[in-house]
């Protein structure tokens, strides 16, 4: 077994796919902030893609860990020159192993912003791009603005040195540039949220404008936020799959990344000072990610969420266990076909039916080994941004809520803190303390009051009356009886 870096490439044996690429011709023109599993199961890999093909060499990316617990990424990056392997799982149990060569750099900013911020205002980079999570944003799930109060907020208005936040460090950037007569960058949102690109120039905007108002209409007026769809399941790296590749594979990785097969980016084209060609490595560059949105956000976020809250409290643990399962199954199906299905619009060269079975299907592949815990993290970014949206349309429409009610009720059931079985369930989220304090309330409907989470929908009394019963039948009959009573 060998450790993987920069010198050890040429000893690994066929198995394993490595760049063919000089490393050393790869110059740095994306900076990435929040370099995760997806980052590097998803959009690296499209570049390292491209350069595999000779293209994309001024293309290469610098990551950033903006948060003080990107440092143990900081840590394996710096280990190993940057590489790290993508291990793709298919259903029949193969595996395909890749390192993937197209980070340059990684630049860890709780140590020195300054450097992250010298090379964001660098001619040299033409895109920042981000995967900060959908709670990242700093907007209200509600009302989308921009929360101006937040404590590392305040401090990066403050002080244009001592940089914690995105925002502060990616506005000083662009400060830099407009001071110095360089064209801006383009900000692209890799995140799951609907409008990412809007949400991200409300944010980075509104920051800027709350620095200097001048500054804040640049930003707007010369910034561009191109919206994107990613799509690829990427569960947490563990110790299991660390073995598992020194095993198969001879490569010792501190932290290497699995996926599925499947991968897909939709993307806005429109950039402010150049883009690499992206159409040649599978992305679909598009005049509008909207329908493509749409699609995978209420189909596949949404269809994890209806499947982990109530599968979890029915004591499975993956997510193909749950898709296998007929009961869990059929819960997932039902919400695709009744409930999502009739609030999208059409999507352009997709069949959604097939789109649909695809999902389920991935779902059930037990190769990938993805958790019903990883998808129920941080649930208050999501369920607001994926399945709300659903059942407030069917609620205005007339439509089905059963299975996106009965989903809500076991996010709140979860959250009380054990399964049916009076087995912990642990609740990660950044709200988890009201949260928990809501759902233990003795008011069945304290948990949907949060006006931050769910607006006005504790005011529709359709939704209100579907809710307690679904509660109720949680409490004292189990996940398991809940949906099977649905149908």
């Amino acid at each position: 077994m060998t450790s993987l870096d920069a010198g050890t490439l040429a000893s690994f044996s066929r198995e394993v796919s490595t760049p063919s690429y000089d490393r050393g011709r790869v110059r740095t023109g994306i900076v990435h902030l929040g370099v995760g599993g997806f980052h590097r199961s998803h959009q690296a890999m499209y570049l390292d893609r491209l350069m595999e093909a000779g293209q994309a060499l001024d293309w290469g990316i610098c990551g950033v860990g903006v948060l003080p617990v990107d440092r143990a990424m900081a840590d394996a990056m710096a280990a190993q020159d940057c590489l790290y392997t993508l291990v793709t799982k298919h259903p029949d149990g193969s595996s395909r192993a890749r390192v993937i060569g197209s980070m340059t750099e990684y630049l860890f900013a709780p140590d020195d912003p300054e450097a992250v911020v010298a090379k964001m205002a660098d001619p040299s980079t033409r895109i920042v791009s981000l995967t900060v999570t959908e709670g990242g944003y700093n907007t209200s799930a509600v009302t989308g603005r921009f929360d101006e109060e937040d404590p590392a907020v305040v401090s990066d208005l403050r002080s244009r040195t001592a940089l914690r936040t995105s925002f502060g460090l990616v506005t000083e950037a662009l400060a830099r540039r407009r001071e110095r007569g360089i064209a801006p960058f383009t900000v692209v949102s890799c995140d799951n949220m609907p409008g990412n690109g809007e949400v991200a120039r409300l944010s980075f905007g509104a920051f800027a404008g709350l620095r200097d108002p001048r500054l804040g209409d640049w930003v707007e007026r010369e910034v561009p936020f191109p919206n994107s769809m990613v799509d690829r399941i990427t569960p947490v790296t563990t110790d299991a799959d660390r073995a598992e590749l020194a095993e198969r594979f001879g490569v010792v990785d501190r932290w290497p990344v699995v996926c599925e097969p499947w991968t897909q980016w939709v993307l806005e084209d429109s950039f402010a000072d150049g883009r690499p060609p992206l159409e040649d490595a599978g992305v679909q560059l598009v005049e509008d990610v909207a329908p493509y949105e749409l699609m995978k956000l209420r189909l596949l976020n949404a269809g994890h969420q209806v499947v982990s809250q109530l599968a979890r409290l029915a004591g499975l643990e993956y997510v193909h266990e749950a898709a296998a399962d007929p009961v869990f199954r059929r819960l997932l199906t039902t919400y695709l076909d009744e409930e999502a299905t009739p609030t999208l619009r059409p999507v352009p060269g997709i069949d959604l039916g097939g789109y649909k079975h695809e999902v389920v299907a991935r779902f059930a592949s037990p190769a990938v080994r993805d958790t019903l815990d990883r998808i129920r993290t941080n649930s208050s970014d999501r369920m607001p941004q994926f399945l709300l949206p659903v059942l407030r349309r069917n609620l205005a429409t007339g439509g089905p809520i059963r299975c996106a009610v009965a989903t809500v009720a076991g996010w709140a059931r979860a959250a009380e803190g054990t399964d049916d079985a009076g087995r912990p369930v642990e609740l990660v989220d950044v709200r988890a303390e009201a949260l928990m304090s809501r759902a233990r309330s003795a008011d069945p409907l304290a948990f949907v009051a949060d006006r931050d989470l769910f607006g006005d929908l504790i005011d529709d009394d359709r939704f209100t009356t579907a809710y307690r019963s679904a509660l109720e039948s949680l409490r004292t009959r189990g996940a398991r009886a809940t949906v099977e009573a649905l149908f």
